[in-house]
């Protein structure tokens, strides 16, 4: 088996309903997810009841495309 090559040390807190906070590496401020239109609706959250954000499945694919 190889060596482990790398930890990701990421910290995950919430923040109010979806929302919360991930910190990075590399990163000097949190990353905020959270949910928006077809995810909020998916979730059962109402449009004006919270600000949208990405969401993590956004970061996912974002990441795979890369």
């Amino acid at each position: 088996m190889a060596d482990v090559a790398y930890i990701s040390r990421v910290k995950i807190e919430p923040v109010e309903g979806k929302t919360r906070q991930a910190h990075l590496p590399a990163e000097e401020e949190p990353v905020l997810f959270g949910v928006h239109d077809e995810v909020a609706e998916h979730y059962g959250v109402s449009p004006d009841a919270e600000k949208p954000h990405s969401s993590t499945l956004d970061y996912l694919v974002a990441a795979a495309g890369g």
